[in-house]
């Protein structure tokens, strides 16, 4: 028999699902717990429109009070499926199970070890979302392991292009001193699980994330892809910015790599909004943060000259689907927007 293996689709892929949590308490949003609930409602809302709906909530009682905020916003509450499950956090995009398809023709839910950003120390009940959303699904799950141990990855960690190739950065994956995801760990480790568990042949590294950006560099404040072979990748003109020389040394990576058929990645101009501060923090507030899922993208924006200019972009690299603007000046308070908080669950292959 021959081995299975293992492909992860790209995000503009079929899905099932769209993956959800609802927050249960305010601490990621100080002070604007109330407004975020109900841009969770509008996010719910404008999802279900296009795709079914996987909403993780803390118990029975919250999942009343979010039925009936649902229905209060007109929302489709047919398509939204509930799982209970307490969680510490609400980022599905890293501590959620990435779904892969294998050549068996099955699917598998894989659990990378989430380890609070190696930053924060309460995510022990973030452990065990993957295990519930497999289980609402009906998938294995399957623990990801090198040589012998678990290995620490978030979804926004990594940008894929579904043919082989994957997008990630050095600041946030071989940080051996600040927020330190596996000891030790080199490119080549990484490559070798890649290309074990995610279908992957060829990595591109960049350097820095962006100022401001609490998990130490993830790649999906930098750069996307929106088609195997195209990227849409920030740029800061503002030459006082320190996200000016990080984004430019990316850019210049980015113009400079190759594919997985050696053939080169075209790059796409996007700009980053006007830099957005609340007390005494920067906000990773960024454009490519946004949603993909079967009829439409939800776009953060940030009441910026700029918001016009990156939603027409987008436009115009989604042409099957609608690009829509999502207010994300309150979201982004909790240092992420939409990208961040969903993980898309892959369709199975037809």
């Amino acid at each position: 028999m021959s081995e299975i293996t293992r492909r992860l689709p790209a995000e503009w892929e079929p899905h099932q699902a769209t993956l959800l949590c609802f927050p249960h308490n305010g601490n990621d949003w100080p002070g604007k717990y109330e407004v975020i609930q109900w841009a969770f409602i509008e996010i719910i809302r404008k999802v279900a429109e296009y795709e079914r709906v996987l909403l993780v909530v803390k118990n029975e009682s919250l999942r009343q009070k979010v039925h009936s905020m649902l229905q209060q916003a007109h929302a489709n509450t047919e398509q939204v499926k509930f799982i209970l499950q307490n969680t510490n956090r609400s980022w599905m995009r890293d501590s959620g199970p990435i779904v892969v398809q294998r050549s068996d023709g099955k699917r598998e839910a894989l659990q990378f070890r989430f380890n609070g950003w190696a930053k924060y120390p309460n995510h022990r009940l973030d452990w065990h979302i993957p295990s519930a959303v497999a289980e609402s699904l009906k998938l294995s799950l399957t623990e990801v392991t090198f040589e012998g141990r678990p290995v620490v990855l978030e979804g926004g960690a990594i940008e894929v292009n579904g043919r082989g190739t994957l997008i990630t950065t050095e600041e946030c994956l071989l940080d051996q001193k600040t927020q330190v995801r596996n000891p030790g760990f080199s490119k080549e480790d990484y490559a070798t699980v890649f290309a074990e568990y995610l279908g992957v042949s060829n990595v591109i590294w960049l350097g820095d994330g962006i100022e401001g950006d609490d998990t130490h560099g993830h790649v999906d404040d930098i750069c996307r892809f929106v088609n195997p072979t195209t990227v849409v990748a920030c740029v800061e003109p503002n030459t006082k910015d320190v996200n000016h020389r990080r984004l430019a040394q990316n850019l210049e990576r980015l113009k400079s790599a190759r594919l997985e058929d050696g053939s080169k990645l075209k790059v796409v101009e996007m700009p980053m909004p006007g830099r957005l501060d609340f007390e005494d923090l920067r906000l990773p507030a960024s454009y490519v943060n946004f949603l993909v899922t079967s009829g439409c993208v939800l776009m953060p924006t940030f009441n910026d000259p700029n918001d016009a200019w990156a939603l027409g972009t987008l436009s115009e690299l989604y042409p099957d689907r609608q690009v829509i603007g999502i207010h994300a000046v309150d979201l982004v308070w909790g240092l992420g927007t939409l990208h961040c908080l969903s993980h898309e669950i892959a369709a199975a292959a037809k």
